[in-house]
């Protein structure tokens, strides 16, 4: 009986000693404060009391970048936020020469981000986000490298600005708007000007087709009672038709 708390401590460090390693991570073995080796997926044996394990996620990692008070070039205020992809290539340089390289990314994703948007004005940073976040992932993953990381993405999630601003964005965009609609009417206005202008034409080298617009005109008013049409006959025709009654009255008389 003596032996057995002897086999039970025995077995409790042997099995204190066991460490699984999913898939998807890294061991960083420690001996005595010392590196000493990285362990790989699945079952691993440590020393138990002098060798300590720290595991890193080797998967893609994100991380928020708070909203951030900037100022562009053209000295517009605005608060910006996003996220940033980033995943641990080498284990054993960001567990040893970073502190918390979580915090180190989202901390220096801040500096870049406002770095950036100081170097853009403000009509580049709306239509431009993609070359934004393209440029604070190359400044980041210079010193990401040294860390054993790898930066694959950047990405803007909001711009905000002042409320003052919006308004007047409001205002330039209606008023570009209006100025649209105006050349496209401009623009109808004279294409129904030329055409009306050949149609003219045309019928002034057609002897019929006045009366056959005019026609067609009175076709198109329905059979309608409440309809009432007014014709234009030219004077001529009204003094031919005047002289040919005179003409009548005059050979009744005889």
């Amino acid at each position: 009986m003596i032996w057995l708390p002897i086999v039970i401590i025995l077995g409790f460090i042997i099995i204190s000693g066991i460490r699984i390693i999913q898939q998807y991570e890294t061991g960083v073995v420690f001996q005595l404060g010392r590196y000493s080796r990285t362990l790989d997926p699945g079952l691993n044996l440590i020393i138990p009391l002098i060798e300590a394990v720290r595991v890193v996620d080797m998967r893609v990692l994100t991380n928020d970048i708070p909203k951030q008070q900037a100022i562009t070039k053209d000295n517009v205020p605005v608060s910006i936020n996003g996220v940033v992809y980033f995943q641990v290539m080498d284990a054993q340089n960001a567990v040893i020469k970073v502190q918390n390289y979580l915090y180190a990314v989202s901390q220096y994703a801040q500096a870049a981000l406002r770095d950036v948007v100081g170097g853009m004005t403000f009509d580049d940073l709306l239509a431009e986000r993609q070359k934004i976040g393209d440029e604070i992932e190359v400044i980041i993953q210079k010193q990401a490298e040294s860390w054993g990381l790898k930066v694959t993405a950047i990405k803007l999630l909001d711009v905000d600005v002042p409320e003052e601003l919006k308004k007047m964005m409001s205002r330039q965009a209606s008023a570009e708007r209006e100025k649209r609609a105006t050349i496209t009417k401009a623009e109808g206005d004279k294409l129904a000007a030329v055409n009306l202008a050949e149609a003219a034409k045309t019928m002034t080298q057609s002897p019929g087709a006045m009366q056959l617009r005019t026609l067609q005109t009175i076709d198109g008013l329905g059979p309608t009672a409440s309809n009432t049409v007014v014709l234009a006959v030219p004077v001529d025709i009204m003094d031919s038709v005047r002289a040919l009654t005179a003409r009548i009255i005059e050979k009744k008389q005889e």
